[in-house]
Order: structure tokens, then sequence, then C-alpha cells
């Protein structure tokens, strides 16, 4: 059952379809797949064999660690997006983990080294790896610029506006998204106080922008935004 749905996961993703039906038979033997609750660490930059994940399902929340202990939310990472030791050459400043956000999730993942030879087996796949890591190096970027440029009430409108265009559902000039963030996560992700998070939503929510709970982000009109 796991080889068939190892083999379903890899064909259907964009990463692997320069592969042929029998490179990726070949890749299945390689990957590993499991599932993991809310609140579990997938891995830690530290102390983990290097590993490259792929997410089927779910959400997971990439957390980076400074060397006073401080914690930022570095990524949310999404249905078919890569993460772990995405550089072939290991950082060893990085410090971070990864955390199940979502009830549950779904992973497949390789060990670096059997990534790095099957890149160097397939050129077309090499060049797709380089583009998918690009673009995830090119958001994270973009998100400590914006953490720079802009001021607290700015990086939070912008993060919603995010998170519409990557996993809302619009209706007209409306949008509902599933809130699987606590107001501690969305306070690490735009850099503040959880006070000053909370004060932000709250203000939102009475100026009649949003309309929040723990299980759902409703917004009425997405031009208010």
């Amino acid at each position: 059952m796991y080889e068939e749905l190892k083999y379903w996961y890899l064909r259907d993703h964009k990463l692997f379809r320069a592969l042929s039906f029998s490179q990726i038979k070949q890749l299945c033997i390689i990957v590993g797949f499991k599932k993991a609750k809310k609140g579990e660490i997938i891995y830690f930059s530290q102390s983990e064999v290097p590993r490259i994940f792929l997410l089927k399902r779910g959400n997971i929340k990439i957390v980076s660690v400074d060397d006073e202990g401080n914690e930022t939310i570095k990524d949310i990472i999404r249905k078919g997006d890569l993460f772990g030791q995405l550089e072939l050459e290991p950082d060893k400043e990085v410090n971070e983990y990864a955390k199940v956000l979502t009830d549950e999730v779904s992973i497949c993942s390789f060990l670096m080294s059997d990534f790095e030879d099957l890149l160097l087996r397939n050129p077309n796949l090499a060049l797709s790896y380089t583009k998918f890591v690009g673009l995830r190096m090119k958001r994270i970027r973009n998100n400590y610029a914006n953490l720079v440029s802009k001021d607290a009430k700015s990086r939070l409108h912008g993060f919603l506006k995010d998170w519409v265009e990557s996993e809302g559902v619009v209706s007209g000039n409306s949008a509902t998204i599933e809130n699987y963030l606590t107001q501690h996560d969305i306070a690490q992700i735009i850099c503040t106080s959880r006070q000053t998070a909370t004060q932000l939503l709250n203000d939102l929510e009475t100026s009649g922008v949003i309309v929040y709970n723990r299980k759902e982000i409703q917004i009425p009109d997405l031009t208010k935004l």
C-alpha cells in the first residue's frame, strides 16, 4: 500500500515530471513515507542526518532559533513544498526545526546522499530542483525584506494577503482561510510580540476587515485588506 502511495505522489509531483515510469519506480525504493500528528517535530537541523522532505498533505512551520534562543517562523510549508536540508552543502550555522501545524501531515523524504546521486543521474531533475529551491529562497528573502522595511500592521496585512492567495477559498470579493495558526504563530511570522499581534487582529476585526476565530478567518471584502 505504501509503495503505491509513494508512486502516485511522486508521479503527480511537478518536481519529478521529468522522470520516466521506471525511474519513479526506482525512486520509490529510496524514499521514506510517514505521517505525523499536530505538534510533532519532523526534524532538527542540528541533529538530523541530512534529509530532503516533500509535504504531501497538511501544513508545517519552519522555526529558526537564534543564539539567544529566540524563535521566529521562517516559513510555512504547504502541500507540494520542499523543506529540510535543501542546500547540497550543509550550513552548520543554521539552527531550525520543522513542526506540524495541522491535525495530520503526510511526508515523503530522501537521504541527502541518495538525492544527490539521483540529481547526478538526471540532469533535467537537477534543473527542476534548482528552480524549486530558488523559488523558496526568493520567498524567504522577500519575507525578510518585509520585516525590515514595513511596520507590524503592514506585515500582518501582507501576510494575510499571501495566505489568501496560497490557501484561501475566494468567492467574489470575499475569502475564507482555514486557520491552523495560533496568535503566537502569527506573531512569530510577522516578527512582533503576541500582545501586538493580538491587538492588530482585534483592530482588524473591530473595523470589520476580518472575522476571526480559532478555526477560520473570514475576509468579507478583500479590497479593505
